[in-house]
């Protein structure tokens, strides 16, 4: 597998770990959602364990070991993740990770494991790990990916030798979507400039479903719709997905309030729209309104009723625009 190609700095770093002979014994790949940690971490956990790497330092796909990776029987290599999407890791994954490094690694090189997202890891599982991470085994690397730092304990990052993914450059991100998609700039800017979010943004799907839900977002400004039908509507999207829309509607509402012509727009597709209806609400209740949406995204994690959310949102939206 090749790399993308704005990781060629990050490759070299991890590269020059190999090289200098000081690969760390745990490694944390963090950075933001999207743009490509966990598989610049299956290459490095590739190459670590390759009997005889290519220039550049990447595995070479036809020795024992790779043929054992490709197969997904590797005895060094262990994937751990959660084993249901948006579940936890839970003690039993860790503890049965624990019984088999305590075991000598079978071939003569690197024994690696992947935990990702690292987050992931539940109290439980995190202490557990917690244990192992302060007396490691021999020749076992580990390397934790996670887009969400602040969520991992602090005695586990301590413990880790971190290593950021920078956002990529987008015009090098441009020219790999526009391989992909005759929407490259749109699906980037909704995607806050990652690239892996924006090539799965990129599906006719996705940017009709934007579509849909901004007519509806309109049609409660004009009064052509009721808040509680649209919210009920609401309840079946990805509540993160929305809210961003919802956020980013108005971010780019509060840009046409101090520009005619504003430039760096998250919904360029939707000038005219948002031009009319920067041109009659109130800035003042504009910025309340995006103070509410900060707040939804934190009360959007917990237990709150989806439907009351946005329900008050909507309600909210739609005093805005008879002000």
């Amino acid at each position: 597998m090749n790399l993308y190609p704005w990781q060629q700095n990050e490759w070299q770093q991890l590269q020059n770990y190999i090289q200098q002979n000081r690969v760390p014994q745990a490694l944390l790949i963090n950075g933001a959602l999207g743009i490509g940690k966990q598989h610049l971490a299956e290459q490095f956990a590739y190459a670590l364990l390759c009997e005889h790497p290519k220039n550049g330092g990447f595995s070479c796909g036809e020795c024992s070991s790779c043929l054992l990776l490709k197969a997904d029987t590797h005895p060094d290599f262990m994937d751990i993740k959660p084993e249901e999407i948006g579940k936890n890791i839970t003690i039993a994954q860790i503890r049965n990770l624990m019984e088999k490094l305590s075991l000598k690694p079978q071939f003569e090189r690197y024994r690696v494991v992947l935990i990702h997202p690292a987050d992931a890891l539940n109290n439980a599982a995190a202490n557990a790990f917690l244990k192992y991470l302060e007396e490691p085994t021999e020749r076992t690397i580990l390397i934790l990916v996670t887009h969400r730092m602040n969520k991992l304990p602090a005695t586990i990052k301590s413990r880790c030798q971190k290593f950021t993914m920078a956002m990529p450059e987008k015009s090098l991100v441009l020219q790999w979507l526009s391989q992909k998609t005759a929407n490259s700039e749109i699906v980037l800017n909704l995607a806050q400039g990652s690239p892996l979010l924006a090539q799965k943004y990129a599906t006719d799907e996705h940017l009709t479903q934007r579509r849909d839900c901004f007519g509806e977002f309109l049609a409660v400004a004009n009064q052509k719709n009721h808040p509680v039908i649209i919210a009920e509507k609401w309840l079946k999207l990805p509540e993160a997905t929305l809210l961003f829309w919802i956020s980013s509607w108005v971010i780019d509402l509060m840009r046409y309030r101090h520009q005619s012509s504003p430039k760096n727009l998250y919904h360029a597709d939707f000038k005219r729209e948002l031009s009319e209806l920067s041109s009659r609400v109130n800035p003042l209740k504009l910025y309340e309104f995006y103070d509410l949406l900060l707040q939804s995204r934190q009360r959007i994690e917990t237990q709150i009723n989806k439907q009351v959310l946005w329900e008050e949102i909507l309600i909210a939206w739609a005093i805005l625009n008879r002000s």
